[in-house]
């Protein structure tokens, strides 16, 4: 059974590319295109990753860390942040919210993502 992986991501275009990515390399991936839908797809899904972006309609990414880790079913999940954001001040807030990672998406090719992504489950699977 592939690993899951909910995207949460409103950039329609990015979304897709990182679907593609994920899917081959043998991940399953799961979308949601704003922060209320992408809690409920965590809730409804339990993905074993969640790749977050921040700046998001109706739920921000700050404001889904807040509300996922209260939630006791989904508070456990790895999020790594995906973002464009990229003030110290930001990447604090979201690592002190439970993010696991913090990638600026000008920084990253897709593969590095998908390394991130494999190292991160690894990590958490053996803790």
């Amino acid at each position: 059974m592939p690993k899951k992986i909910l995207i949460v991501e409103d950039d329609r275009s990015l979304q897709s590319a990182l679907t593609e990515m994920l899917e081959k390399h043998q991940y399953a991936a799961v979308s949601a295109f704003d922060g209320e839908a992408g809690l409920a797809a965590a809730e409804k899904e339990k993905p074993d990753l969640i790749l977050l972006d921040i700046i998001l309609p109706k739920k921000d990414g700050f404001a889904f860390l807040q509300e996922m880790k209260q939630n006791p079913n989904i508070a456990s999940i790895p999020v790594i942040v995906l973002t464009n954001l990229e003030d110290s001040a930001d990447i604090e807030r979201a690592l002190g919210l439970g993010a696991q990672i913090f990638l600026v998406k000008t920084d990253y090719q897709l593969e590095e993502i998908a390394e991130k992504i494999t190292q991160t489950l690894h990590e958490t699977h053996n803790a």
